[in-house]
């Protein structure tokens, strides 16, 4: 996720983050088309009818971004983290409010990245998803975020390790750890579904 790029973001946010509105005009350009590779990914895995889509869900982000106050930004890793789970919390609440819309009618199953090979052809929706990175952050808060930002957030092991403020073989032996755990979550709750 680094490019060219990095220092100006960093150093816009953080003017962003002191008060500087034009800050977040010249900031746009620059994280956009990053923003909607993100929203892209996220709206590969719903189903193809979805009627949110890429665009407008970076669109939603942004004016959640524009409403966070006291935020101290970071870096652009940290900016991408935050995004990422405006992201998640977003679709979280349309599948939420889509289900309950339809009383319970039949979700979508997501992958959960291709990078957790345990899943290769299990599919979980958004929601069941959500639960067990919740219920995962009650027991260990440091991997669901691990989780939230390399899965949802498409951060490398580095940025990862700069957010969480720990060192990258700690985020690789957190996210091996978290992928067995969230399989054996999800596969219980199938398991108590079924």
């Amino acid at each position: 996720m680094a490019s060219p790029s990095s220092h100006a973001v960093t150093r816009l946010l953080k003017a962003w983050s002191g008060g500087e509105q034009q800050a977040l005009g010249q900031l746009v350009p620059l994280v956009y088309h990053e923003l909607h590779r993100l929203a892209h990914r996220y709206m590969a895995r719903e189903r193809r009818e979805h009627t949110l889509q890429s665009t407008a869900l970076v669109h939603e982000v942004y004016q959640r971004l524009v409403d966070l106050q006291d935020l101290s930004w970071q870096n652009r890793a940290h900016f991408f983290a935050v995004s990422a789970q405006l992201m998640r919390r977003i679709l979280v609440d349309y599948a939420r409010s889509r289900r309950y819309g339809k009383r319970g009618g039949e979700f979508r199953r997501i992958a959960l990245n291709e990078a957790v090979v345990v899943f290769r052809d299990r599919r979980n929706d958004v929601v069941a998803l959500d639960d067990a990175l919740s219920t995962l952050g009650r027991i260990d808060a440091r991997k669901a975020r691990m989780v939230e930002l390399r899965f949802f957030g498409g951060l490398s092991i580095q940025e990862t390790a700069e957010v969480l403020h720990v060192s990258p073989d700690t985020v690789l032996r957190d996210w091996r750890l978290a992928k067995v755990w969230l399989l054996r979550e999800l596969s219980n709750r199938k398991e108590d579904q079924d």
